[in-house]
């Protein structure tokens, strides 16, 4: 580490450095983030974007008196490294470390925890609010950014900022890429207006007249000039901000530090809402970043010279999708494929080169994602939804009302279910089969391995009765051979994969195999094991379980998922409507929001590991009336 980077502790550190002392520090930061990052992972390309606007902001604003608000989250990594986190940031995104998003008890510089997009112009609102109310006096700075002001939450939080004339400050980070490209409307609305006819003919009328006008006046083709420039920046994109409200500045380049400086003094003495329209590049200062943003968007862990990342034996579950549905879809030309601005992260990217024109990227929107899937469904195709886990959770609603109740036959592919690792509490698939299961009409699978997961798409696809949900985890299959054929599985039907008379275990997805691992030691101890892969979660396999129940001494689930609400919950409920056939425990993941680190960690630290989770039931079934 250099000898700049090594005297920055805190914000107060940066300002009284010169111009040139802070863009060497910005190129120090750069190293220091690629070299960090190289070896915990984490999203590398965008924060390279923000280290000039991050330095700006702290050298002019007066931070955590002031409030910034970081939208996405994961763009915060120049802002941890400068208030008093860079000898923790070799800990980022691991147990006990400092997390990849802002987190609100981790420093009293991260004002409000942002996981997820297009939160920040909400919450920067309402601590404008709070502030009007307690009477103080401060500013509160909102950076929306990686494709964030495509959600709608974003634009509902504009418009109400707009409107309600408070003092605070929109910084949109154009960096035009989200995860995926941006797509839509607004990534669009630069280019379409500069290629607009009647401003070329207006431009170009002006600038013909003014050529024939006498030597010497040059200076008024200089205005002109000035004039069409300010013609584009009052068509583009301000005049979108300005109807809404705010005052519009820029666009500025935000890799210049001394202009983004004067820029952020400036607007300090001026009133009501304000917008600044920073232009970064994703990857700015690494070459290779910059060359493939999108994969160094968020990544594990690569070579710190070259940006290699270490080759996978077997593919992931992602892959495995992307691939089946590219297989569906040659054999079924109503297959389409829908996706929230994560193409590559879902595995669609494969739909998305085989079949384009059935491939819809909706930007970072899954509310309109889930109710635009439904129309399709109910007009005769075959939709697919990849959403993470962690994200449909914003399309709860839609899910509901749009889908489930019309009885649209839409196939969720929720990717990330279960805990997911170092993203953290913001991104664990957690909670999907606790908010899907009390839906009505709906199908919800979860695949034991590959081939399972296959069998599942085919099965969906063709499945004309509603909706169907599958879930499946974040990483690497199990690496089983893969059958050419898939096969259509019979809805609500679970599979014995093990016989057994004193305990019975009913799993789901990636929590079968572990549980065959359980069958092995327990029987090793003289408890004979039986485990059934579940397979559906609704509906429930009832009569299996039900025999199961009568035939074994005692009965447990285990689930990757929370404990309240999902298959142990779907099982208590069932055996409580039949007077408690069976002595019952649920293994699951607790009720608690789960900290990042390795997935191997967090299953320690869950007992939910193979060794822990062994000594909990061994310990549970010895005792003869154990409590659930």
């Amino acid at each position: 580490m250099s000898q700049l980077l090594d005297s920055i502790q805190f914000p107060s550190d940066i300002k009284h450095l010169s111009t040139d002392q802070l863009k060497d520090l910005a190129a120090e930061i750069r190293r220091f983030l690629v070299k960090s990052v190289s070896i915990t992972g984490g999203h590398l390309a965008p924060n390279l974007g923000v280290v000039e606007l991050t330095l700006a902001l702290h050298r002019v604003f007066d931070f955590p008196r002031d409030r910034v608000v970081w939208d996405v989250g994961h763009q915060a990594y120049i802002h941890k490294i400068l208030t008093g986190r860079k000898e923790r940031f070799h800990t980022l995104r691991q147990l006990g470390g400092i997390s990849g998003f802002p987190k609100v008890k981790e420093s009293e510089y991260d004002s409000f925890g942002t996981g997820h997009s297009s939160t920040a112009i909400s919450a920067a609102l309402g601590m404008a609010a709070a502030r009007d109310l307690k009477s103080e006096n401060h500013r509160i700075v909102a950076v929306v950014g990686d494709g964030a002001l495509t959600g709608g939450e974003a634009f509902e939080g504009l418009n109400n900022a707009g409107g309600s004339k408070r003092e605070l400050i929109v910084v949109l980070n154009d960096n035009r890429m989200s995860i995926s490209p941006n797509v839509g409307a607004l990534s669009r609305y630069l280019t379409k207006i500069l290629t607009r006819p009647e401003y070329n003919r207006l431009k170009n009328e002006v600038w013909d007249l003014t050529g024939k006008l006498p030597r010497g006046s040059q200076w008024i083709r200089n205005f002109v000039h000035r004039f069409g420039s300010g013609l584009k920046n009052l068509l583009v994109p301000g005049l979108l901000f300005e109807q809404l409200g705010f005052r519009y500045i820029g666009p500025i380049d935000g890799h210049d530090l001394p202009l983004l400086i004067r820029v952020f003094s400036g607007i300090k003495r001026l009133h009501g809402p304000l917008c600044v329209h920073v232009v970064t590049t994703k990857g700015k200062g690494c070459q290779f970043a910059e060359d493939d943003a999108t994969k160094f968007h968020g990544l594990g862990s690569f070579c710190y010279k070259t940006g290699a990342v270490q080759t996978r034996n077997v593919p992931a579950y992602t892959e495995i999708f992307g691939k089946t549905l590219v297989e569906l879809a040659e054999k079924d030309e109503r297959i389409v494929g829908v996706t929230a601005a994560m193409a590559d992260g879902t595995g669609m990217a494969f739909l998305q080169k085989s079949f384009p024109e059935r491939f819809f990227d909706v930007g970072i929107a899954e509310q309109h994602a889930v109710t635009f899937a439904a129309a399709l469904a109910l007009e005769g195709l075959k939709p697919v939804v990849a959403i993470y886990s962690t994200f449909l959770q914003r399309g709860l609603d839609q899910v509901i009302h749009d889908v489930a109740l019309q009885k649209a036959p839409v196939v969720l592919a929720m990717d990330r279910a279960g805990l997911v690792g170092e993203d953290g509490p913001t991104h664990h698939g957690s909670f999907d089969l606790s908010f899907l299961r009390f839906i009505p009409d709906l199908v919800i699978m979860a695949p034991k391995d590959e081939n399972e997961l296959r069998d599942m798409m085919m099965t969906a696809v063709n499945y004309t009765k509603g909706p169907v949900a599958i879930r499946y985890p974040r990483g690497l299959s199990l690496g089983v051979n893969l059958r050419k054929r898939m096969r259509m599985l019979p809805v609500g039907k679970a599979e014995i994969l093990r016989e057994g008379d004193d305990l019975a275990v009913v799993a789901v997805g990636d929590r079968v195999y572990p549980s065959l691992s359980l069958a092995e030691k327990l029987n090793a101890q003289g408890i004979s094991t039986r485990v059934i892969n579940a397979r559906t979660i609704k509906p429930l396999d009832e009569k299996r379980i039900l025999e199961s129940a009568e035939q074994c001494r005692a009965l447990i689930t285990l689930e990757n998922n929370s404990i309240i609400g999902g298959l142990g919950s779907a099982v208590a409920e069932l055996l409580a409507e039949h007077s408690g056939l069976a002595r019952f425990r649920r293994f699951g993941l607790p009720d608690t929001f789960v900290t990042h680190g390795k997935i191997c960690d967090l299953m320690k630290l869950v007992e939910l590991d193979e060794e822990k989770l062994s000594e909990r039931v061994m310990e549970w079934f010895s005792k003869p009336h154990a409590a659930d």
